[in-house]
């Protein structure tokens, strides 16, 4: 359902954008001193540490999956502002805990807070839907994935570069980031969601849980959050397994790993930042979608079969092509969803998300570990990409399906309380 939004004030859609390539700054900045980092304090070989990562993801996902929804919910209910604000605050204190993490305890102990100040995605999501719609609305989305180029340029840049000199630089960086933009935003971000469109809180509809069953009151979203599902688990093999990936099968050092991560940031910058604003409304949201999803596998099966260095750079191309398809999907997923009700949605969307997070890193990091240790079948570092390929497939068929059958979806959908 498409709501004639409020016109955004000058400057809250850059302060969003600015949270959102915060928030993946904080989690890009670690990618290429983990490996180091976690072999230093586990005492173990690459294998192993990879491992460690994929349970480092695991906790900071459980606890976004549990408070994704309430902070959506509590969204709707007192504002965007306030919860963005303090979700800001949390980052802060949390890269400063980790900055100084004497053991891998504290990792865990970080990721727990980030997990929970992470749930701002839910909100920054829901506002950009508050001030948004139609094709503005997919576009605008856009800015999430150009959030998450700049932020992946800057976090990996950083974590590549400072980590060199100190691992604890690119932590102190991000604290120092997310506290000036909480400040900044304190002045700055107006409030997107009238008092009109806000509803009472609601504890039953704010556990993830109910959250995701939340998602069922929408017949038409069904095939479609399938298919989000199984993208965001594929994702998970270049999130987090590419550092791992890039030591053990061409022997990279930080300051390579980096560079990749700088390009690959700018070639999502400007896919998602720019090309996705001529790409929907000229093709609309379904061919993006469908498409997005089938340059995800191209790029995955690349990758996963790649055996020379340099040619990871071409691999990224069809790769971050692919990132046309998220902003598609979202758009088009909250055009059904009256105003009063994004926070929730989003909050819903998160969750699932982060349940994907829960299971993908393990899985993919898993996987890595078997096929790169000594006593594995065969050696095959690229078997995590190889599965990330299946599932976007897998998602592209559904996807196929569910937008086919859109029309007769639509005059299912429930209309707004």
């Amino acid at each position: 359902m498409d709501q004639q939004p409020q016109q955004p004030k000058k400057g809250a859609l850059g302060f969003i954008f600015v949270t959102l390539f915060i928030d993946i700054l904080g989690l890009a900045i670690i990618i290429p001193v983990l490996p180091k980092l976690l072999q230093d304090l586990t005492h173990t070989n690459i294998s192993i540490a990879s491992e460690y990562a994929g349970y480092l993801t695991f906790t900071y996902s459980l606890m976004q999956f549990i408070c994704s929804p309430l902070l959506g919910n509590l969204s709707d209910h007192v504002g965007r502002r306030p919860v963005l604000l303090g979700s800001l605050l949390g980052f802060s204190v949390d890269y400063a805990l980790m900055a100084f993490a004497p053991a891998i305890g504290w990792l865990f102990l970080g990721r727990t807070i980030s997990g929970i100040t992470g749930a701002s995605t839910t909100t920054a999501t829901a506002y950009i839907a508050d001030v948004s719609s139609g094709d503005k609305r997919s576009a605008n989305f856009g800015l999430v994935g150009a959030a998450s180029g700049l932020g992946f340029i800057l976090g990996i840049g950083l974590g590549g570069y400072l980590g060199a000199i100190s691992i604890k630089l690119p932590f102190l960086a991000a604290s120092g980031l997310a506290l000036v933009n909480a400040i900044y935003g304190f002045f700055i971000l107006p409030e997107s969601l009238d008092k009109a469109h806000r509803r009472k809180f609601d504890w039953k509809r704010s556990n993830p849980v109910s959250s995701l069953k939340r998602l069922a009151d929408y017949p038409a979203l069904g095939g479609l959050v399938s298919a989000f599902t199984l993208v965001y688990i594929g994702q998970k093999a270049v999130e987090q397994v590419l550092a791992f990936f890039l030591e053990e099968k061409f022997h990279w050092k930080l300051p390579s790993i980096g560079h990749l991560g700088i390009f690959i940031g700018l070639l999502l910058v400007g896919i998602q930042g720019g090309l996705i604003r001529i790409l929907i409304p000229k093709y609309g949201p379904k061919k993006n979608i469908i498409w997005g999803m089938l340059f995800y596998a191209v790029g995955l099966i690349l990758i996963a079969f790649n055996n020379l260095g340099w040619v990871m750079y071409l691999c990224m191309v069809p790769y971050c092509l692919g990132g046309i398809s998220g902003p598609a999907l979202q758009g088009f997923i909250t055009n059904k969803v009256s105003a009063r009700e994004q926070g929730e949605l989003q909050g819903a969307l998160t969750s699932l998300v982060s349940f994907t997070n829960i299971i993908g890193p393990v899985v993919m990091t898993t996987l890595f570990s078997y096929f790169t240790r000594k006593n594995a079948p065969v050696f095959f570092p690229g078997a995590p990409y190889l599965m990330g390929a299946i599932l976007m497939l897998i998602s592209a068929f559904i996807a196929a399906r569910s937008l086919k059958n859109a029309k007769e979806e639509d005059s299912q959908s429930p209309q707004a309380n």
